[in-house]
């Protein structure tokens, strides 16, 4: 089977073959991020820094945050400020993202928590890649804080996926990374369907021409979008 019609909230059907889906919030609890992973991050974010700024993704991340602020070289304790900023603002620029993932590597390791994957979802995935659809991710976390979450969720959830997309691809909220996503899957727009519960990133995507499924497992509505409220009542029949 090579895809699935997708008629959600009452959109004229069309064949679907890539499924783009986030993980905070439509895969996993968004409150895991929110409570345990961005409070543990800032807790340990200077120490990582000046324990780890020579490691060589970390130089690098350290060097495109200055670069992102016009060129400047940043000591560890400007670094750590600047990136303590961009969390507070809510901010995802990918050196933030890269040593988050590196600080949140340390705590899955050291067992200072576990992530947790909707019971609806491993099952759904499965569904839909024996029905011939490919699947992603497509987070702000990047790809190392993607299969950390996956893995950590136990079973095979992270081995159905073809590839994890982060913001090295673009921001989320911008059209232009989601045509990027749909020429890198050599697939038309049309044919590839976006699951998140943010409505501003589902804008995005939904304006470069993907079809668009909001997940809201808190019963709100779907604004502009289709709307279930998990994996498990999504129409893809």
């Amino acid at each position: 089977m090579s895809g699935a019609r997708h008629g959600a909230g009452g959109a004229s059907s069309m064949t679907i073959k890539a499924i783009l889906t986030d993980i905070e919030g439509a895969a996993g609890p968004l409150s895991f991020l929110k409570e345990t992973l961005l409070p543990y991050a800032r807790e340990r974010l200077g120490s990582f820094i000046a324990a780890h700024a020579e490691d060589e993704d970390i130089e690098e991340a350290l060097e495109e945050a200055g670069r992102l602020m016009g060129g400047f070289s940043l000591k560890p304790v400007e670094a750590e400020a600047l990136l303590q900023r961009w969390m507070k603002q809510g901010r995802n620029p990918t050196p933030l993202k890269i040593i988050q993932g590196r600080i949140w590597e340390e705590g899955y390791e050291a067992g200072a928590f576990t992530a947790e994957i909707f019971p609806d979802v491993a099952p759904s995935l499965n569904a839909w890649r024996d029905a011939g659809i490919r699947l992603f991710t497509y987070s702000s976390s990047s790809e190392l804080a993607q299969r950390l979450w996956l893995g950590s969720a136990g079973g095979d959830v992270a081995t159905v996926f073809e590839d994890l997309f982060d913001t090295r691809v673009g921001q989320k909220v911008e059209e232009e990374s989601y045509k990027a996503i749909a020429e890198r899957l050599a697939l038309p727009v049309a044919e590839i369907l976006v699951l998140s519960e943010n409505e501003d990133e589902l804008d995005a995507a939904k304006a470069a021409g993907l079809a668009t499924t909001r997940i809201t497992r808190d019963g709100g509505g779907g604004g502009n979008h289709p709307v279930a409220v998990d994996f498990a009542s999504l129409n893809l029949g």
